[in-house]
């Protein structure tokens, strides 16, 4: 299998600037070398990104309709970080940004994980999983 160095999720946005400032809000930078009026590249960290393109544009890239992230889910983009404390604090910054969390919170003990609705209603999972924790089979 061919090893894979980095992922790029690309995803629909309305309008690019008010995404932009969203995801500016919960601590997310952007390259500008992939920045223009149809798109952006969100450095999630060295190797993770995700596309924001305004939706004219993403639509050259497919020839299906985008989905209605607003009423269906598409995907939901899960995020590991290293703590309960991380997984609160980037959720109450996507809150404070104009996000919604769309479930209750999940604390299973060795996983612990809540959840946002971005602006564009894409769906965004972070999680801690302390896998010395993990039950046993």
């Amino acid at each position: 299998m061919a090893t894979v160095n980095q992922i790029f999720v690309n995803l629909p946005v309305k309008e690019l600037s008010r995404s932009v400032d969203f995801f500016t809000k919960i601590g997310f930078t952007f390259n500008p070398q992939f920045t223009d009026e149809n798109a952006t590249c969100m450095v999630i960290n060295d190797t993770i990104y995700a596309m924001l393109l305004v939706e004219k544009y993403f639509k050259t890239f497919i020839d299906k309709e985008i989905a209605d992230t607003k009423a269906n889910a598409a995907a939901i983009i899960a995020l590991s970080v290293g703590s309960h404390a991380e997984v609160d604090e980037l959720i109450e910054k996507a809150l404070e940004a104009g996000g919604r969390e769309y479930k209750e919170l999940q604390d299973h003990g060795f996983m612990y994980g809540r959840n946002f609705e971005d602006l564009d209603g894409h769906l965004w999972e972070v999680f801690y999983m302390d896998m010395a924790a993990m039950p046993q089979q």
